[in-house]
């Protein structure tokens, strides 16, 4: 009897199926340090190198993944001092990617994570607001300069609701740029992927991309309140 392939089967197979989960341990706190955004730099470096060595045509594809996955191994395991908390977590990293790095492809998927995933999320929510000051003053002020305390309960309305609006367009922006250099990328790589790799892959990006946005959209509206209430008293001169 035929095996019946279903989507679940074709992700599974994948050489990209670890792409998610290698994205969610680089940034993982918890476990190991957040990695991925304490050590961009170095972690960029030594995949650069991982690269360079799986390019090498002088050794067999087995020497290539056995020189690749032990010098990944020996470059992460430099990235933090000896005895800190952080090394520690480095070491728990690697053991990790022992697990789960099992091939070349293994690796491959490991590097496009880190660079077309991980690292420019990490760049995208530099640019996202972490506040909504600047979508607000400017338009409260007009209100409160026109009609004066009587209009305190609007000019509160009105914040919220630039505030909500203008960062999420921000937002939408920001990913909108992001996803579309992503798409560049899958187009541009010089290896074998299907229609389902490059699904998995993009969906890893959005998924931790908005889990990451949920975080700071978390933070926005815990500081809201706080952000015009200091607008309010600052602006009438209240100690």
């Amino acid at each position: 009897m035929a095996e019946i392939i279903t989507l679940a089967l074709k992700m599974q197979k994948s050489p990209f199926s670890n792409i998610y989960w290698f994205a969610r341990a680089l940034v993982n706190t918890d476990l190991y340090g957040a990695i991925g955004r304490r050590q961009e730099k170095k972690l960029l470096q030594a995949v650069n190198l991982i690269e360079a060595i799986l390019r090498t045509e002088s050794l067999s594809e087995e020497k290539k993944f056995l020189v690749a996955k032990e010098k990944l191994r020996s470059e992460i395991l430099q990235l933090s001092k000896a005895g800190t908390k952080a090394y520690f977590q480095d070491i728990d990293f690697v053991e990790m990617l022992n697990k789960e790095i099992k091939t070349v492809n293994d690796l491959i998927v490991f590097c496009i994570t880190v660079k077309y995933v991980v690292l420019p999320i990490n760049q995208a929510m530099t640019i996202i607001p972490s506040d909504d000051n600047q979508f607000c003053k400017e338009a409260v002020k007009a209100i409160l300069d026109k009609y004066g305390e009587t209009e305190v309960g609007t000019a509160i309305v009105v914040w919220d609701e630039l505030g909500v609006k203008g960062c999420l367009e921000a937002e939408r922006a920001t990913v909108v740029e992001y996803f579309t250099s992503l798409l560049d990328n899958l187009n541009k790589l010089n290896i074998e992927h299907t229609a389902i790799d490059d699904n998995i892959i993009m969906t890893a990006f959005v998924q931790e991309f908005e889990r990451r946005l949920g975080q700071k959209r978390k933070n926005r509206g815990g500081h809201s309140l706080e952000s015009v209430t200091s607008f309010l008293f600052e602006y009438f001169n209240l100690p």
